[in-house]
């Protein structure tokens, strides 16, 4: 059996100093980078952005592998055997004592390769839905649309459900309900919203716009989509269509439906 004393080296006054200067040097890169990279993305084309953040935490990830690089051979003897007793009884502990912990740890790795979110995507997992503002090692940390910060832990990404609604892409599709009663010109109201998003100032011009149109026995549902040209304008591009499309129906006198309560629940 190896003994303590034949795997830990024998610590000196500039070994710990070395050990001190790469854990500061360590912590200055991450500050590092959780500055310079939202920074930089002010500073270069809107474009780039979702290209840009999602280095975030590939970055952080290379950052640890160099730390633990640098500080595992001052303090174990690497020979195969001391690497071989030191790997099975952290694992043993890790595993019994950080379970959840390293559980998160480790989907965070794969959410890495597999990227299923990235900064800037607009994602729901359970009830929670926003842009993803942060890629941590254990959590993401998404923001709603009224401003609520919601950290979730990756591990849920192995048995929930993820909608990512743009998947790298800066805009991703709006739409816009209209509920009207049925007696009108379906065709002359489904060109007039289409003028509408055409003339939004939100809109992005090199994405399709479709109105869906859909008979109910209460009426008639459409369903306008576009795209904005930037995603965190998701918000105002639906309402400034919902509220110019309103105006323009009621122009053409069509009526608004009366959409009973079950359906609109």
């Amino acid at each position: 059996m190896i003994e303590t004393n034949e795997i830990m080296t024998h610590l000196t006054q500039s070994t710990v100093l070395h050990i001190i200067v790469i854990l500061l040097l360590f912590w200055a890169g991450l500050r590092g980078l959780q500055w310079f990279l939202p920074w930089l993305t002010v500073q270069i084309p809107s474009r780039f952005r979702l290209y840009v953040l999602p280095l975030m935490p590939i970055l952080q990830l290379v950052l640890v592998i160099l730390a633990m690089m640098r500080i595992v051979p001052l303090l174990i003897d690497p020979t195969p055997e001391n690497v071989l007793a030191i790997s099975g009884a952290v694992a043993i502990t890790v595993g019994f004592a950080f379970q959840d912990y390293v559980s998160s740890l480790i989907a965070g790795v794969v959410a890495i390769y597999e990227r299923p979110y990235r900064i800037g995507d607009w994602v729901r997992i359970g009830d929670a839905y926003g842009e993803v503002i942060a890629l941590g090692f254990r959590a993401i940390q998404l923001v709603t649309p009224d401003d609520t910060v919601v950290r979730i832990p990756h591990k849920l990404m192995w048995d929930s459900i993820i909608y990512n609604d743009n998947s790298g892409q800066r805009e991703h599709q709006c739409v816009a309900d209209f509920y009207l009663q049925s007696e009108h010109d379906a065709e002359i109201v489904r060109q007039k919203l289409r003028q509408v998003a055409l003339t939004s100032p939100y809109l992005q011009l090199d994405r399709p716009i479709s109105v869906i149109v859909i008979e109910k026995p209460w009426g008639t549902h459409y369903r306008l989509k576009a795209y904005p040209i930037d995603g965190r304008d998701q918000f105002k591009f639906t309402s400034d269509m919902t509220v110019r499309g309103k105006a323009a129906l009621a122009r053409l006198g069509v009526k608004p439906a009366s959409v009973p309560v079950a359906v609109a629940v």
